[in-house]
């Protein structure tokens, strides 16, 4: 739901509002023609300012990975350890975040607002859980703790990617306006997830491999990172 914005006059709020609702729930529901993991759209009414679209169970991307790296370790060395020892559920996020976006692309449309807390992660479907039997030594330590909370680690970020929000959304087959999408991201991932920050470079290979101009938008990318550091330098 969009409420309608004050400082507007009322008759261009409407106009605004109401074209904006219908194309985002155009492009939503082209996504979904298309194979890309967004919610459905159910119902809409432009004109009054909502559309109701498929509630996503599960948890933001971004909660689910500060979740997943745990308590910050006390020096660079503990960190670059504790990221080296089990660092795969981790990447196979990131590939299924760079297919995800990928398939985006390839639809023909940008996102606009690219970052890790516009995807939810829908967990899998829950099966029948087998019972284990445990031994409990004289120490008092339970036989294959260690292991149960290395899947149960893992857990936490299994399942699908939904790509969400997009009130910011464009068409576009333009390599600039889909490297600009990944340069947000690729910006707001290191800013929310610095200690993963060098795992970005998985999406990217990701996105590269599922998308047949990725290369292209690749190469792209560079440029537009070139120019976003000058811009820093200017400031």
């Amino acid at each position: 739901y969009r409420p309608p914005k004050p400082y507007r006059h009322p008759v261009l709020d409407a106009r605004l509002t109401k074209a904006r609702l219908a194309f985002e729930a155009k492009v939503l529901e082209r996504c979904r023609r298309e194979g890309v993991p967004v919610p459905a759209v159910y119902a809409q009414n432009a004109a009054a300012g909502w559309i109701a679209v498929e509630w996503i169970e599960g948890a933001p991307v971004r909660v689910k990975i500060n979740e997943w790296l745990g308590q910050r370790p006390k020096n660079e060395e503990e960190e670059k350890a504790a990221l080296e020892k089990d660092q795969g559920p981790l990447v196979e996020l990131m590939k299924r975040i760079g297919s995800a976006i990928a398939g985006l692309h390839r639809t023909g449309v940008v996102h606009g607002d690219l970052t890790t807390s516009n995807m939810m992660l829908r967990p899998p479907v829950k099966t029948t859980k087998m019972t284990t039997t445990t031994t409990t030594t004289e120490e008092g330590e339970t036989n294959g703790v260690i292991s149960e909370e290395a899947q149960e680690k893992a857990k936490l970020l299994e399942g699908d990617v939904i790509i969400i929000d997009f009130g910011l959304a464009n068409q576009s087959q333009s390599d600039e306006d889909r490297a600009t999408d990944l340069y947000v991201l690729e910006r707001a991932f290191a800013s929310t997830h610095p200690r993963a920050e060098n795992l970005f470079e998985h999406l990217l290979e990701s996105y590269k491999q599922s998308f047949k101009k990725g290369a292209s938008v690749l190469h792209k990318l560079e440029d537009v990172r070139m120019r976003g550091r000058k811009r820093s330098m200017i400031g």
